[in-house]
């Protein structure tokens, strides 16, 4: 159950031959955590050039914030050999600067967690795709996995599309649906997508290296009609209602498990939950 791929809304001519007869892509990865390593495991190992990988600062952790922890694509990018980049603000001059100066084909977004402005977008030649675990264009904004699981979606997926100045609103090149299981958590249904992803992210980059840079793809216009959104979660939106029906509870909690994780008050402490399904019988 698949849509065939649609094409960058920016195409231009091939590089050099690589492997196989494929122009060699030339690309800049932007992505920080569990999520995206798929992705950019996927592009090494079928012989894209990631020239650099860009992803957010080393965190602080613990009470002193003394000591801090590595994005997941750092760890990764950095086994390969591929150089790191950490930008404190991707639309700082001086890092535009280093990014025009890796002369990159094209920009592959995978939840990087900063918002890209156009002067960035504009540098590669074939423009940014970026990575959307959801059918665009539903699920726009910053949680389409909690939500498709909060809202009782029975499939989701994974778009490809080729980013704008809009949040998730640009042309889309490839579609790969999902089913979401009636028990899945957020955190496992994270861990299939992002599989998902790497798979439809490597099928159109590989046909960017054909018929001289297109591969024959069309972009096509997101449907506005049909639009739905994933807000940001908030701490309200992690608290439990006990007067909601009782899948809707069961869905919320599946649906911020592992993180936030949803919650309530039990004899004036806080109480996460996890995991939770809706048991049958009388009581």
């Amino acid at each position: 159950m698949e849509e065939s791929p649609q094409g960058p809304a920016r195409l231009s001519e091939g590089g050099d031959a690589g492997a196989g007869g494929r122009a060699l892509v030339r690309v800049v990865f932007f992505g920080t955590p569990d999520f995206a390593v798929p992705s950019l495991e996927a592009l090494l190992g079928e012989g894209f050039d990631v020239v650099a990988a860009v992803t957010q600062p080393d965190k602080p952790q613990g009470r002193s914030r003394s000591t801090t922890v590595a994005p997941p694509v750092k760890l990764a990018a950095a086994e390969e050999g591929v150089p790191v980049l950490q930008p404190e603000r991707p639309a700082d001059p001086a890092f535009l600067e280093r990014i025009r100066g890796l002369v990159p084909d094209v920009g592959v977004v995978v939840a990087y967690g900063h918002i890209l402005a156009p002067p960035l977008l504009a540098i590669p030649r074939q423009g940014m795709i970026n990575v959307h675990p959801s059918l665009l264009p539903e699920l726009r904004g910053a949680a389409p996995i909690e939500w498709a699981i909060i809202n009782g979606l029975e499939q989701t997926g994974v778009t490809i599309m080729q980013m704008d100045a809009g949040m998730d609103t640009g042309p889309i090149l490839h579609q790969i649906p999902h089913h979401v299981d009636g028990d899945v958590t957020a955190g496992e249904l994270a861990e299939h997508l992002s599989e998902v992803g790497a798979l439809a992210l490597v099928e159109v980059l590989a046909l960017l290296g054909q018929d001289g840079g297109s591969g024959g793809l069309k972009p096509r216009p997101q449907d506005e009609a049909r639009v739905t959104y994933a807000p940001k979660l908030t701490r309200e939106t992690a608290r439990i209602h006990w007067d909601e029906p009782a899948e809707r509870i069961a869905r919320l909690i599946r649906g911020l498990d592992p993180k936030p994780g949803a919650w309530t008050e039990l004899e004036g402490r806080e109480v996460k939950l996890f995991g939770a399904r809706v048991a049958e019988g009388d009581g």
